[in-house]
């Protein structure tokens, strides 16, 4: 029977809780603090755009998406290991205070991929006076629940523009199907069925995948 006045097994309980209570955030944490969020809104919207609204399935976006994620975000996934992990492991942190070193390599990510007008926007809504971004104390003085809400929005944001930039080379493809198919009296056939080849053709013969991963991954300031 555990003895609930025991220091030692309070300590390893709180641990078990925290490890357990981390695991079961992981998905949320994967989604939302990392640059998933960018490139799955980017991938899907580029489907979107070419009409074709079940290939790539959603396994394959998602895996490539979590593959792009883990290879952008290995500086940080490192620094959060020697920080962090490595001293837990050696018995030189508890798991709170591991938590708290292993957040501020993510933070400082996350501010340099966040647009300086969000952050300012998020701030504004707290009411409260932090250094400017310029200085050297804002990174220890922005809390991460701030940082955080606008990383995401920034995100969404960037997302979408990258979206709206894949959109116009495929709207020019139905505008000249449409206009084609008109000139030819053939008003009965559904452009997006004609046109959807020539989108494919276009984007396998610029290397699309290529040039979005490589867009994408570049994006993102290390």
């Amino acid at each position: 029977m555990l003895d609930l006045l025991d220091v030692n097994n309070n300590s390893n309980t709180l641990d078990l809780i925290i490890l357990l209570t981390i695991i079961s955030l992981a998905p949320s944490i994967l989604i939302m603090l990392t640059c998933f969020t960018r490139i799955i809104i980017a991938f899907s919207l580029l489907r979107n755009a070419m009409g074709i609204q079940t290939t790539p399935p959603n396994q394959v976006m998602i895996g490539l998406a979590l593959f792009l994620t883990l290879f952008i975000m290995s500086p940080v996934l490192e620094e959060m290991n020697e920080v962090a992990y490595v001293p837990y492991k050696n018995g030189e942190y508890t798991s709170i205070e591991a938590v708290k070193e292993a957040s501020v390599p993510l933070k400082k990510w996350m501010l340099k991929n966040t647009s300086n007008d969000t952050m300012a926007f998020f701030i504004e809504l707290s009411g409260e006076e932090y250094p400017a971004a310029t200085d050297a104390e804002f990174t220890e003085a922005i809390p991460f629940k701030l940082v955080a809400p606008a990383f995401i929005l920034s995100e969404i944001k960037i997302g979408f523009q990258i979206g709206f930039l894949l959109f116009i080379p495929f709207l020019v493809i139905d505008m000249v199907v449409s206009s084609v198919l008109m000139s030819l009296g053939m008003m009965m056939m559904p452009p997006s069925t004609v046109a959807m080849p020539f989108k494919i053709l276009m984007f396998v013969l610029v290397d699309g995948w290529q040039l979005l991963a490589g867009s994408l991954v570049s994006g993102f300031n290390l």
